[in-house]
């Protein structure tokens, strides 16, 4: 039996079954952001696939329902963080750039991970790989406007830099995520989720 009505909108229990599900992978994404495979000096780190947790609510319940999870993911790393970003030493208007590209847009870009989600073989795991690039290039605009003043000497292009420094940690946690999205996309039951 479906947790839908007629024209697909989820009932209350399919509504409490989203909410759970959707807090319980929020809280499994925030533990394995934390535990950190590599750091890297200024900031931004390989964690064990953190981002594929909010990119799965995205993929079973729909690219609408991604972001708004996405989102909720995008304050509580940003309340982590939030001291630390204090001390960082930059002017107001840059750690409001900060927060918002870093932060706020960056995390809730995992929410477009399902926009492919029903396309058999492939939508899973290009849908992940898309939303992981989109945070990569919210990343990249932080870090060539808002961290320019921290770009080393010799680079001469912060934009550069941006996609380097940024790319040595994005493009590592790109790939283990795919694979890992491949992988659960080969379940059946996840496909029978979404099909739902």
């Amino acid at each position: 039996m479906s947790d839908t009505t007629a024209n697909n909108t989820p009932t209350s229990h399919a509504k409490i079954v989203r909410l759970a599900a959707s807090g319980i992978m929020i809280a499994l994404a925030t533990v394995l952001s934390m535990i950190t495979i590599v750091k890297m000096p200024l900031g931004g780190s390989l964690t064990p696939v953190s981002m594929l947790p909010i990119c799965m609510i995205a993929v079973i319940y729909g690219t609408k329902w991604g972001l708004g999870t996405a989102f909720a993911y995008s304050l509580v790393q940003l309340i982590i963080d939030f001291s630390s970003a204090l001390s960082w030493g930059l002017t107001v208007p840059a750690l409001i750039a900060c927060f918002v590209f870093d932060y706020l847009l960056a995390f809730t870009m995992l929410g477009f991970a399902g926009i492919f989600r029903r396309q058999k073989g492939w939508g899973i795991p290009v849908g992940v790989g898309v939303a992981v690039l989109l945070r990569y290039i919210c990343h990249i605009i932080s870090g060539g406007t808002v961290f320019a003043i921290w770009m080393p000497e010799g680079w001469g292009n912060p934009w550069i830099y941006s996609m380097a420094y940024n790319g040595a940690f994005m493009g590592p946690e790109l790939v283990l995520t795919v694979i890992a999205a491949l992988a659960l996309s080969r379940v059946p039951v996840l496909r029978r989720m979404i099909e739902e």
